[in-house]
């Protein structure tokens, strides 16, 4: 890929102000100091407590994911934690020209002040200089915690025609870091549960391709994921095109309304360990999904017996004719990072110049093993699917701030599994949203609109917490009954 005359490499920078010399009001024209200053002044400075909600990472991303799409101010206090943030925010602040304060180790308090949008972004501005290319603070840094808090932002960076075509010229992006680490998505969630479910859902369009594998277990080992991200024509916006598959319509916790289509399974661990996990694994999930086929994906050696991944994706056609019909497919993933106890992983009793996983654990302990994380990985599966949602507890707080954007209607809820459901949406309320008609414009007739004064709705503090922060920057989305519906702002990046 060739690389963009101004390269938006990253790599951290503590307490850093991203502006030029010929940016300086003391360098401008009367002319340009007015522009300026309209750019500066056309948001007020939105306050953040980062102690809210889940507290950590996600908010600071959610945050400014947002924030560098709408060229919004924001302040963050009590920031706790600094994973991920230097390399993601560095990168959002060299592209929207914005001011940042707080990016240094032991900082509490983050300050992001963009001054350019999507569509005006100056690396942006050339159709060959579409090329990112970010490096994790660390290995252990997640290349795809990194995406996700770039990711708004390259959607809506469509100002960019080709000439053959009325449509936006691709950005291609290149992360280096990890791609399987603990408390974070991994590159196989990525490509099999979460970019399928944005196309399916939205329209968005991601081709991705893993160049090469990150670990934090073990030697930590920098990994390598290139994307290719197809962004929204300026002026449009997101809208939800399956409506009928993403509603409560004819399911209840049992899902026995619906017949799972298939559970796709992905190894990557040492090759000693791949019979013994696949017949576990195999031997799991027919005894909890009778007649379900298991397809095996991806069979591949971690390099290390220190890393065992594991991921099951369960697909199903949705119980509504009409969502089936369009081709909807709802998909569920559960995945589990592991490690061989310290016990088997020790040299004592290895065989000299062996470095198999058998020589340190044994055919029992490989066994048992395997027993462990199959019935572990294949049981948490099936927690999943019975609840009776539609998307799994993982997904449901990623597709928050793509349901806020977007314009009208969008539910993905994941089922009645609270009891306290029932009381504080009120009588009629379930009946309401299991009838929901997402194309209708009076469809929230009959549900109750969430207060959004603090973390809300059904699912995790993540899922919670991430509709409450986007509510903060985006004070015209509304959420209903618990936040299992939510009505986007249809945000749109103006012409410049």
């Amino acid at each position: 890929m060739a690389q963009p005359s101004s390269n938006p490499t990253c790599s951290g920078t503590a307490n850093i102000i991203l502006r030029s010399s010929e940016d300086d009001p003391e360098h401008m024209l009367p002319h340009q100091r007015k522009e300026a200053m309209k750019k500066t002044k056309a948001r007020s400075m939105l306050e953040i407590d980062g102690r809210t909600g889940e507290g950590g990472g996600q908010l600071v991303r959610i945050a400014c994911a947002i924030a560098s799409v709408i060229t919004q101010p924001i302040r963050i206090t009590n920031v706790r934690g600094n994973r991920e943030r230097g390399a993601s925010i560095e990168w959002l602040a060299r592209v929207t020209d914005a001011e940042v304060n707080g990016l240094s180790v032991g900082s509490t308090t983050l300050e992001f002040k963009p001054r350019e949008s999507p569509a005006t972004s100056k690396l942006f501005t050339g159709i060959h200089d579409r090329t990112v290319k970010i490096a994790a603070d660390s290995a252990a840094a997640s290349t795809l915690l990194i995406f996700q808090a770039i990711f708004p932002f390259l959607l809506f960076a469509g100002g960019n025609t080709s000439k053959k075509q009325d449509q936006p010229e691709h950005i291609d992006v290149e992360i280096s870091g990890g791609t399987n680490v603990s408390f974070s998505l991994s590159y196989e969630y990525l490509d099999q549960v979460l970019l399928p479910s944005l196309e399916q859902a939205f329209g968005i369009v991601v081709e991705r391709k893993l160049k090469t594998r990150g670990w934090n277990l073990g030697k930590m080992q920098r990994g390598t994921v290139a994307l290719r991200v197809h962004p929204i024509r300026v002026g449009d916006s997101l809208r939800l095109r399956n409506p009928t598959a993403c509603t409560m319509k004819g399911r209840n916790r049992q899902g026995e309304d619906f017949d799972l289509e298939a559970i796709d399974v992905s190894i990557v661990a040492p090759t000693d360990m791949h019979e013994s996990l696949s017949q576990a694994l195999v031997q799991n999930l027919g005894d909890l999904f009778p007649a379900v086929e298991v397809i095996f994906k991806l069979l591949e050696d971690s390099g290390a017996n220190s890393r065992i991944y594991v991921l099951l994706v369960a697909r199903s056609w949705p119980s509504d004719d009409e969502g089936a019909s369009a081709g909807a497919v709802l998909r569920w993933g559960r995945d589990i990072l592991t490690s061989m106890p310290k016990a088997a992983n020790s040299k004592k009793g290895k065989n000299k110049g062996d470095n198999s996983l058998s020589s340190h654990a044994g055919t029992g302990g490989l066994a048992s093993m395997s027993k462990s994380v199959a019935t572990k990985v294949a049981r948490t599966l099936y927690d999943e699917v019975s609840t009776g949602g539609v998307v799994d507890e993982f997904l449901q707080d990623q597709l928050v701030i793509f349901q806020a954007l977007a314009g009208g209607l969008s539910a993905f809820p994941r089922g009645n599994s609270d009891p306290a459901d029932d009381k504080v949406s009120g009588p009629g309320i379930e009946e309401a949203m299991a009838a929901l008609d997402l194309t209708d414009e009076n469809a929230t007739h009959g549900l109750r609109k969430d207060k959004t004064t603090e973390p809300f709705g059904e699912g995790t503090l993540h899922a919670q917490t991430a509709r409450w922060m986007v509510s903060q920057l985006l004070p015209n989305v509304e959420f209903y009954n618990k936040g299992k519906v939510c009505e986007g702002v249809g945000f749109a990046v103006e012409k410049p």
